[in-house]
């Protein structure tokens, strides 16, 4: 039988870009914008999912490399304030186990020429599976992509 376990932990990641607040929400807001960062590593090819940007809507995403574990990101939108914020509520899983659930609040504030984005994420991490230095690298690695595709974008 597998130990069972439950980690809490929060964190906060703010990046600078040079775009408008509606470019950068932009990114976010069509599978076609967000495919252009948010993906696995290139080996692992393109995810399948989709996405319904509207509250209440899903979105989901389904990838891995080839022959390996699946990673699931199966995600619901609690809140959507255009050109302001996103929250979402999210789970991730490995193959069938669900190693997380996760509380996330995007805030797109206007910021010297460009915008301030505010990435804050409640997790609660299952079973030893995965932790918060984990999943906040990940992000900030995605948030460097997503910087990436506003500037070619650009």
């Amino acid at each position: 039988m597998t130990k069972r376990s439950v980690a809490h932990a929060t964190f906060t990641i703010e990046r600078h870009y040079d775009a408008t607040p509606a470019r950068v929400f932009a990114a976010f807001a069509t599978r076609e914008a967000k495919a252009r960062w948010f993906s696995g590593p290139p080996e692992w090819g393109p995810a399948e999912g989709g996405m319904d940007f509207r509250v209440g809507g899903r979105e989901t995403s389904r990838g891995g490399p080839k022959g390996g574990t699946v990673h699931a990101f199966d995600a619901i939108y609690q809140d959507i304030v255009p050109n302001e914020r996103i929250v979402f509520s999210y789970d991730m899983h490995l193959d069938e186990t669900r190693i997380s659930v996760s509380l996330t609040t995007i805030e797109f504030k206007p910021e010297a020429g460009g915008t301030r984005l505010v990435f804050t994420e409640q997790g609660a991490f299952l079973d030893g599976y995965d932790d918060a230095g984990g999943r906040e690298h990940g992000w900030g690695e995605a948030l460097k992509q997503l910087g990436c595709a506003l500037q070619q974008a650009a």
